[in-house]
């Protein structure tokens, strides 16, 4: 993209890919994959309404269980749980995954930016489906989603001999937290909004879909995201103009994992 490196060095809102994060937050604030949360069609938050993406299934609403609301990507559910995350919570999950702190690699990159919002009550809210403050490269997201298939934090390196590692404030991964994120990304595969996914051959994906607004007024847009993992392999798709996580970035997801299993 005119020389720039995005891959790696990047800044952009991750959208709902950020759940990822999010559900390790809610897990370690007591809540499971099959806790009962309210998605809503809309949600007001200090007089800021918060609504699902254009084409959300009407299916998909009511009171649903957490990981349904992941498969599906239901903002509401999702900032409904505001109140049961606090100071930085959502920042400390984010290390566990391995986003929100630098590492020297020897080249450039971004780890992105998830300090809390203390700004204002919709600025905390809308962090938690990947938008306000939060920022995020391609290769962060990669690592993200190469953290919960590999079941411990990945700090990922391209120069021989650079190689960093976790920081020592960096909360482990548990095993139930694993084996809970492992099987809510599974889900999106199986029942929700990378279905496009399920009949890629070789070992089961896990994955999550983003779609992040910029920009503002009638130059609003859309970047698309998706991250899935298979066997030893963690990618993300990044597109920076685009309709949907599952509409633009899947059908490459799908063919660049088809691929690689050739």
């Amino acid at each position: 993209n005119g020389g720039q490196n995005l891959a790696t060095f990047g800044q952009f809102a991750p959208g709902s890919t950020f759940k990822t994060v999010t559900s390790l937050a809610l897990l370690r604030a007591g809540l499971t994959p099959d806790t009962v949360v309210p998605c809503t069609r809309t949600i007001t938050v200090n007089g800021k309404v918060f609504k699902n993406y254009s084409d959300y299934p009407s299916s998909g609403l009511g009171n649903i269980r957490l990981k349904t609301a992941l498969a599906n990507s239901c903002n509401t559910a999702f900032i409904s749980q505001a109140p049961k995350l606090s100071g930085t919570n959502l920042f400390d999950a984010g290390v566990s995954l391995g986003i929100g702190l630098d590492h020297d690699l020897g080249f450039l990159a971004y780890f992105g930016k998830t300090d809390p919002d203390t700004s204002s009550e919709t600025g905390a809210a809308a962090q938690l489906i990947g938008q306000g403050t939060i920022l995020a490269s391609p290769m962060v997201m990669a690592t993200v989603i190469a953290s919960v298939q590999e079941g411990s934090l990945v700090v990922p390196w391209l120069v021989q001999g650079v190689q960093d590692t976790a920081p020592d404030g960096a909360a482990p991964l548990t095993g139930d937290e694993v084996t809970a994120l492992r099987s809510m990304l599974r889900g999106v595969v199986t029942d929700g909004s990378g279905r496009g996914l399920l009949d890629v051959p070789g070992p089961p994906v896990i994955a999550k879909t983003g779609t992040a607004e910029f920009g503002t007024g009638s130059d609003l847009q859309t970047h698309a995201w998706m991250i899935a993992a298979q066997g030893d392999l963690a990618v993300c798709v990044f597109v920076d103009v685009g309709e949907s996580g599952s509409g633009t970035a899947g059908p490459i997801m799908e063919a660049f994992l088809r691929a690689a299993q050739g």
